[in-house]
């Protein structure tokens, strides 16, 4: 088994909310320092930065997956993770599709730029990002589920797009959850009784390089999203460790 430790929730300078340090070279070099080899890119209902920062960490010990973090019609956030880049731009198209035309406001919400693998310009997205989807959560979690990726409802202890705060309850389907870097798991299930019997992962939701945090480790044979559906389970010798920093 090889343990990882992992930041499976990461925005680049496409997310408004980013820092504009937020480049792959830059986001690379920050998780490696951290000593994160299992990384997730993680936009706002967006994955077209996901291949620059792949293609940025060739040649080092740090694993990229494609993802998003998508923000479904109740406005819960749920992390889509993928195995590929073409399960990502599969469901970019639905995702796409779905996402209403609200042109963004720069100077009230933030650039949101596509970048390659040095970090220089390519376009901007000229559509807002920041909006919900037309799906619904558990739609969208079978979706992406059928398509080969792993769904996590995110930062479930949050009010802001939170899971608890806004449907009150957990529904069923969900492998694992996601919660924020200012609780523990403990003082998580204590708070939300819902949480008991789940996985959780815990991520630093990095906006800022300042903002990774790694505290979640993972054991797999390699860094897929089979494997960690495996971890997830604590199968056959896989396993989930939070080393909580909260």
């Amino acid at each position: 088994m090889n343990t990882y430790r992992a930041e499976l929730h990461v925005h680049t300078v496409l997310s408004p909310c980013a820092g504009v340090e937020m480049i792959p070279p830059l986001i690379v070099q920050e998780a490696l320092e951290h000593g994160i080899r299992l990384m997730a890119i993680t936009d706002h209902n967006a994955s077209a930065n996901a291949g620059a920062v792949i293609e940025a960490a060739k040649g080092t010990e740090l694993i990229v997956l494609p993802g998003m973090e998508l923000q479904t019609k109740e406005e819960v956030h749920l992390l889509c993770l993928f195995d590929t880049l073409e399960q990502a731009a599969e469901w970019q198209k639905t995702v796409d599709r779905l996402l209403p035309y609200v042109p963004n406001t720069v100077e009230f919400f933030g650039e949101q730029f596509v970048v390659d693998a040095s970090g220089e310009f390519i376009r901007r997205e000229e559509r807002l990002l920041l909006n919900s989807v037309d799906i619904e959560l558990e739609h969208a979690a079978q979706q992406v589920t059928a398509l080969g990726g792993l769904a996590i409802p995110a930062h479930v202890d949050r009010k802001a797009n939170g899971l608890i705060e806004i449907l009150g309850l957990i529904p069923p389907g969900f492998e694992a959850l996601e919660i924020s870097r200012h609780i523990s798991p403990e003082t998580a299930r204590q708070k939300f009784p819902q949480l008991r019997g789940y996985p959780l992962f815990q991520s630093g939701d990095v906006h800022f390089l300042d903002s990774f945090l790694g505290s979640t480790e993972i054991e797999l044979k390699e860094p897929t999203i089979s494997e960690i559906r495996l971890a997830i389970g604590g199968q056959d010798g896989r396993k989930l460790t939070i080393r909580s920093k909260a």
